[in-house]
């Protein structure tokens, strides 16, 4: 939720209305800093704040025993059902809830372990064990616990610590007296076990086995720029006034070539929609898994235990470091403002760390310069003279965001310099902005944290001047200065924000065959990347590692040629009136190649083309219009209103989501029927080609690969395939997850001469989209390698 919850808006919309017309008018032109001058004090106690107040009660991220109790009991439950990953999950929301120094938090990082042990996680098994121990696990309990930790060290092949496991356990019974209970009993049965089997293993040592992971991975050729950081030398800035500054490739560059790689300067999490309760009658404690219990919220590392904050309940992270650094770079100020940046929403928090891992010096220094500037609205005329803007003799320099020597770096000048719009935005949404940094930054001065966000050390907030006068209930100037800078990245944001984007598994998740699907994990700020301009075609792609951008071309870019972003609405997704009007929000009216082909010529774009409907009676193609769609047959010349058409499509949406829901159910049989029934129903009205005649032939595919009916899914598959090329071409990032699926299947079935094509074009598609490292390319060499070591044979039969 990039935007505050509903209700906060409303609740400033309602403000905004109530102000003298003068003052909305003020405000309305006003300048940044003016803005939070005149708008400061509107924030009202008894009101917006205490209206503030009751909505942050629905954001859960405070530490709660009661949830710790209930998540550790739920665990409990799937763990005696053999539901292992869900008892992890279930634990790590217990481990987050308890206080950190209650003898209870060690019960559940052993439980933890245990649901680890049997995932065959053995290493985080035993860094659960180690968190027990040290978080004063019960001495009773503890030789069961020090048996697991043995198992694990004696699974990983450590023969010698696992004996010395053992050896404690053995030392920790004999201290204990005699043991007669059936479960001690159990407890000596499984020591001597444990103890057998090291003395085998070190009697007959298995030989050492190659790491399954160790493929030959392909190096990428990389020479940096030495003007653009992370940058290719391939590339060059350039600044105009009416494109902005913008790259543009200065040789020729193939595809799958490397052009930007850029470590994210912020990120923050996008939590999941299950965090913020609707109402006080719903149940507190929430099992449903989102993002922000998936990934670690400082490296954004997939999760699979995670180690809690000591304050929160809300952020988690991969590891110990991970957790610590946060705390010292942002988390410690962000910690107890949970609640309320979960209701004021993910532009709110990106701006907030902004301005945190930038230091309170830099953010002064840069704020203040704006203001001797005539032109805030528009940063990138500051160039006062013609001549400073870049030329063949002065180069970077004068552009906006470059340091003195024009180098433009991935740093907090480059972000602060990003376009705000501050006179774009509409002043109703201006106000909203401002009203919400101004909570924050009250909040931070009520909660005594602002010497913590001017970099103050509490020592040296004795020797400091006092804080600049203010009154009662008034923002110091300090946080004033904080303010406005995160008013400004908050209007930037909508403009400059990244998505960073994960492949993630949807579906059932049963099966040989993994179905994924990029999903949003964080908003970002990426300095360099956001000079890209955007193209509804464009002509790079854009992966993600973690916190990591990489950019790579996409298809051929002849030296000259801009390099071109797309910002989301792509000619392969959406009309040019719908593209122009999502585009809408970035303050431009788009002119791309694809745009000005669909505005000024009689060309269609390819969704009309594709995603067109046949005619109900006759199968010929409806000819658009605007409310009555006609026959393109004159001997039909049916005509059929687009509503119910509409309607009609909409009727079939909901019987293809009902076959999901019965094989996520394990209704496999009753899934293909309904799917059957849709595809009949279908060819009625829609394309052949059309986008949803292929999600059918993806959704059966599925349902088969779930049966093991390999032959049946990869003949639907392939269809799907057919009519996805049609849309988005055969090179394309698309086709690439299509191809990637397809091989899956293809494995699974042994239809090895086959698979091992479709591998070798999905390595292809994929590498110049994502990269030779990227995870699907080393599924792929894995699928390939095991193919290849099948006996002769079998590959002569296949």
């Amino acid at each position: 939720m990039a935007l505050p919850v509903e209700e906060w808006r409303l609740c400033a919309a309602r403000r905004w209305a109530a102000l003298e017309p003068a003052l909305r008018e003020r405000l309305a032109a006003a300048s940044l800093h003016d803005t939070l001058r005149l708008g400061c004090g509107l924030l009202r106690p008894e009101a917006e704040v205490a209206a503030l107040r009751r909505l942050c009660r629905r954001a859960l991220a405070g530490k709660e025993p009661a949830a710790a109790r209930f998540y550790r009991e739920e665990g409990n439950r799937l763990f005696g059902r053999r539901q292992y990953g869900a008892a992890v999950r279930l634990y790590s929301q217990a481990v987050s809830h308890e206080l950190p120094d209650s003898p209870e938090v060690s019960v559940c990082f052993a439980n933890r372990s245990a649901a680890l042990f049997h995932l065959g996680c053995f290493e985080v098994c035993l860094e659960d064990i180690a968190r027990a121990e040290s978080h004063g696990y019960p001495d009773r309990l503890l030789p069961k616990v020090l048996l697991r930790k043995a198992e694990c060290l004696l699974c990983l092949g450590r023969l010698q610590d696992a004996a010395n496991a053992l050896s404690v356990v053995e030392n920790k019974i004999a201290m204990d007296g005699i043991m007669t209970s059936p479960a001690q009993q159990t407890l000596l049965k499984k020591l001597s076990q444990l103890k057998t089997k090291i003395h085998e293993k070190e009697s007959c040592p298995q030989p050492a086995r190659e790491a399954c992971g160790d493929i030959q991975r392909k190096s990428e050729i990389w020479e940096e720029n030495d003007s653009i950081s992370g940058a290719s030398s391939s590339l060059s800035l350039n600044f105009d006034t009416e494109r902005g500054r913008y790259l543009v490739a200065i040789q020729d560059i193939h595809p799958g070539q490397n052009l930007l790689k850029e470590e994210a300067f912020v990120s923050v999490l996008c939590p999941g929609e299950s965090i913020l309760l609707q109402d006080s009658s719903e149940t507190a404690w929430d099992t449903r898994v989102t993002n922000a219990d998936l990934y670690c919220h400082r490296c954004l590392r997939q999760l699979l235990a995670s180690v809690p904050c000591h304050g929160c309940s809300y952020a988690k992270y991969c590891s110990q470091n991970c957790a610590d650094v946060a705390w010292e770079q942002y988390h410690r100020t962000e910690c107890s403002l949970g609640a309320l940046l979960l209701t004021l929403g993910v532009f709110c928090h990106v701006a907030l760390r902004t301005v945190l891992l930038a230091g309170f010096g830099e953010v002064s220094r840069l704020v203040k310069g704006s203001h001797a500037n005539d032109n805030l609205h528009n940063p990138e005329a500051r160039c006062e003279h013609p001549s400073e803007a870049p030329d063949t003799k002065t180069g970077t320099r004068g552009v906006p965001g470059c340091n003195d020597n024009g180098q433009y770096q991935s740093s907090y000048q480059a972000v602060f310099n990003l376009l705000p719009h501050a006179e774009k935005h509409s002043p109703e949404h201006k106000f909203l902005c401002m009203l919400s940094v101004v909570a924050i930054c009250k909040q931070l001065q009520e909660a005594g944290l602002e010497a913590a966000v001017l970099n103050w050390e509490s020592s040296e907030k004795c020797s400091k001047p006092e804080i600049g006068e203010k009154t009662s209930g008034e923002l110091s100037p300090e946080l004033k200065i904080v303010a406005e800078a995160m008013l400004r990245h908050v209007l930037q944001l909508q403009c400059n924000a990244q998505a960073i984007t994960v492949m993630q598994e949807s579906g059932s998740g049963d099966g040989a065959v993994v179905n994924k699907k990029p999903v949003r994990l964080a908003t970002a700020f990426f300095p360099v990347l956001s000079l890209l301009n955007h193209s509804c075609s464009p002509n790079i792609s854009v992966s993600f590692s973690g916190t990591a951008a990489t950019v790579r071309a996409s298809q051929p870019i002849p030296s000259g040629q801009e390099i071109f972003h797309c910002y989301g609405p792509h000619r392969c997704r959406m009309r040019v009136a719908e593209r122009q009007q999502l585009l809408s929000q970035y303050f431009f009216e788009c002119r791309c190649r694809a745009c000005l082909d669909e505005l000024e010529s009689d060309v269609k774009s390819v969704v009309s083309m594709r995603n067109s409907f046949l005619c109900p009676s006759c199968q010929a193609s409806m000819q658009v219009g605007e409310d009555m769609l006609c026959c393109s047959n004159e001997a039909c010349a049916i005509s059929v209103s687009r509503e119910s058409l509409s309607r009609r499509l909409q009727d079939l949406q909901q019987q293809i989501k009902k076959a999901l829901e019965l094989l996520k159910d394990g209704k496999a049989d009753q899934a293909i029927r309904v799917l059957l029934k849709c595809q009949m129903d279908a060819g009625n009205f829609l394309s052949p080609k059309h986008l949803l005649m292929g999600e059918m032939e993806d959704h059966l595919a599925q349902v088969y690969a779930t049966l093991g009916k390999w032959q049946k899914a990869a003949s639907h598959l392939k269809r799907s395939i057919e009519i996805v090329e049609v849309h988005h071409g055969p090179s394309s990032i698309e086709i690439g997850h299509e191809l990637f699926k397809l091989a899956q299947i293809l494995f699974n079935g042994f239809a090895v001469s086959e698979a091992l094509s479709t591998i070798q074009r999905a390595e292809k598609i994929l590498s110049v989209h994502c990269g030779p490292q990227s995870t699907q390319i080393q599924e792929l060499q894995e699928m390939k390698t095991c193919l290849l070591e099948l006996p002769r044979s079998i590959l002569q039969r296949t």
